[in-house]
């Protein structure tokens, strides 16, 4: 397959996306994402954030297989996800799941600079190479237990959770900035929701759920 078929591939993506979201209009308020991660979305190369094998449905709406027992994510869940974050330009931002990189990458595109931490060497080194390979100088890896987050770097404007604890971690409630936006799965393997962790400008935090969901379990702190 060649860019131009991935090209139109992704516009595709970007459509269903779009129709996912009105589809949930219920929980998604005014059930639409901004049209900037929309943008993004129809921008990162996502078959390059996949093994090259099955490439061929690196657009399909659906998470897909990157070795090790992970995934990456469905596109709908990474732009909603996304989206929930209200990310600016200035925005620090700390990811605790680095996979193949392809978050990452959504997440370098619209904020200043990109903390992500992965708990897998194999995983780490394959990222670093995909997002320097396409020439993402604003992301910043480390391998390690996201559960902790990355104390050195916080306080962060955004985080983002690419894995499920059954409890949102201490660490990271710790590390977001008052001001600062949560998203993140949480909950049991059968009983995941998406929430919305919002910490105010005097440090008081709320949580809103968003939708239900399905990940990867987040390692606990003891690991």
């Amino acid at each position: 397959m060649n860019e131009e078929t991935f090209s139109v591939q992704r516009q595709q993506m970007v459509h269903e996306i779009v129709g996912h979201a009105a589809l949930l209009s219920e929980q998604i308020e005014g059930g639409s994402l901004e049209r900037r991660v929309l943008n993004v979305m129809g921008k990162v190369p996502r078959h390059e954030f996949v093994p090259i094998e099955i490439q061929a449905y690196a657009y399909a709406n659906s998470p897909l297989p990157i070795g090790y027992g992970k995934t990456i994510s469905q596109p709908f869940i990474v732009a909603l996800m996304t989206d929930l974050l209200d990310l600016q330009e200035t925005d620090i931002v700390l990811e605790i799941g680095t996979g193949f990189g392809y978050q990452a990458a959504i997440l370098a595109e619209l904020a200043r600079k990109v903390y992500s931490v992965e708990i897998l060497d194999e995983l780490a080194v394959q990222a670093r190479n995909r997002l320097g390979r396409l020439g993402y100088d604003n992301i910043e890896m480390c391998v390690a237990n996201g559960y902790h987050g990355w104390a050195e770097h916080a306080p962060f404007d955004k985080i983002m959770v690419t894995a499920a604890p059954d409890l949102i971690p201490p660490p990271l409630i710790n590390q977001l900035k008052p001001g600062g936006r949560m998203a993140v799965p949480a909950g049991l393997t059968d009983s995941q929701q998406l929430l919305l962790v919002n910490k105010n400008t005097n440090g008081r935090v709320s949580t809103q759920e968003i939708l239900a969901v399905r990940f990867s379990q987040l390692e606990d702190g003891n690991t």
